[in-house]
């Protein structure tokens, strides 16, 4: 029990620097400055969207009283006033206005595709037609589904009310959770389609369990901020709404980004544990198995590298085939596999070396044992050239730095 107390504080003490290494408060705040600019054009799609289906042409302001109600704490109603008003007087833009709503809406999908793949460690994003379907994907049928599910609540509730109050048991319980279900699945759907990767399912919805239940806690919280502690009231007056909105936004992105951190190494199989090799081992470790494919004459996946022993972490697997295809010695095929592109009787180790961007690790870094066939001699050639190193910088520094080392006094004799 101690032990796996241990590992649960060590795993999230990992993610937590993760978080930071990936600049997820810089990101929240990126993604706070865009939110305010999209918010308008969002609710205006939704609007149009749930216009669309006649049954739904009076859900749209019920909808959207909801969530600011369940989603927005405090200053919701206040601010949502506003926020409609924006939006009746968008929906009677031209087709030029409407137009660049509709590219606001789109560029908010893409800053979020962004931080989630800086997350993901994914180099490479969607592109093209792809990308615009799945941002009109989230767009379109997001509100649709939001108006079915709001659809059949009220007629559960009108049933209920027309039948008495025991007439659908249990009912006015799944009310008072429809605001944290709704987050589930919206972070759920979140966290599996948006990161340019396969996201298992199983992850996103522990992730967005998690980042709704620490949503909804969030927002009891700031509602006990605000009222317990007016200070913005006190200094900006009628005015505060807009910095408590601004704050909020803030709150709720760095909630998401943390849930996007959790669902992403919730895939890397203890990898925050495991004691990281040197990346010099990892590139050779690699090249060697692709050449073990390319006589084979088949390609190499990530998955593939874990099967032979190699239990990479995925942004290391990105990091050293980044290096390697632009040292030309590898390409990418169909499919995310690749292959040798190049002769390595023509590639000396030491060019390797010398053009790597991570230093070579110290003898003391390097496991005492490794089931590869070249790893024996690299820890001779690498005791030698240590020991060499040590001998040719072996003067004091204060030698040194007059200029009269012992190398100096070897050559003049």
């Amino acid at each position: 029990m101690r032990q796996r107390l241990l590992d649960i504080g060590e795993f999230w003490n990992f993610l937590w620097q993760r978080f930071l290494t990936d600049r997820g408060p810089n990101s929240a705040a990126a993604l706070t400055y865009t939110t305010l600019f999209a918010v308008v054009p969002m609710m205006t799609v939704t609007f149009a969207m749930l216009s669309v289906v006649p049954a739904f042409r009076e859900v749209g302001e019920s909808l959207q009283a909801f969530v600011f109600r369940n989603f927005v704490p405090s200053t919701g109603a206040t601010l949502l006033a506003y926020l409609q008003g924006f939006s009746i007087q968008a929906r009677q833009l031209t087709w030029l206005g409407v137009a660049f709503l509709m590219v606001t809406a789109l560029l908010m999908m893409l800053t979020i595709e962004k931080a989630f793949n800086t997350i993901w460690r994914v180099r490479q994003p969607r592109r093209g037609v792809s990308s615009f379907l799945i941002y009109w994907a989230i767009l379109s049928l997001g509100p649709l589904l939001l108006g079915a599910g709001f659809a059949i609540s009220t007629y559960i509730a009108s049933l209920s009310l027309l039948s008495g109050p025991d007439a659908l048991f249990g009912v006015g319980g799944l009310f008072r959770l429809a605001p944290l279900l709704l987050g589930v699945a919206a972070f759920t759907l979140l966290y599996a389609v948006l990161p340019n990767t396969r996201v298992p399912l199983r992850h996103a919805f522990l992730g967005g369990v998690f980042c709704a239940l620490l949503f909804e806690a969030a927002k009891k919280l700031f509602s006990l901020y605000v009222s317990l502690f007016p200070a913005y009231q006190l200094i900006y007056g009628a005015f505060a709404t807009v910095p408590l909105f601004l704050l909020w936004i803030y709150v709720s992105w760095l909630i998401v980004l943390f849930g996007a951190e959790l669902t992403c190494n919730l895939s890397s199989t203890k990898a925050w544990r495991a004691r990281p090799l040197p990346r010099l081992l990892a590139t050779l470790g690699i090249l060697r198995v692709l050449q073990e494919r390319q006589r084979q004459g088949t390609t190499l996946r990530f998955l593939d590298v874990r099967k032979e022993g190699w239990p990479l972490p995925e942004e290391e697997w990105h990091e050293v085939l980044a290096f390697l295809h632009s040292e030309k010695l590898v390409c990418r095929t169909g499919g995310n596999a690749w292959v040798l592109s190049r002769d390595l009787h023509h590639y000396q180790l030491h060019t390797l070396i010398s053009r790597s961007p991570w230093p070579l690790p110290a003898l003391e870094r390097l496991p005492e044992h490794l089931p590869e066939p070249w790893y024996p001699a690299l820890l001779e050639d690498l005791g030698a050239l240590q020991a060499e190193r040590t001998r040719i910088f072996s003067g004091n520094l204060a030698d040194w730095l007059r200029g009269s080392t012992n190398g100096e006094t070897e050559r003049n004799k």
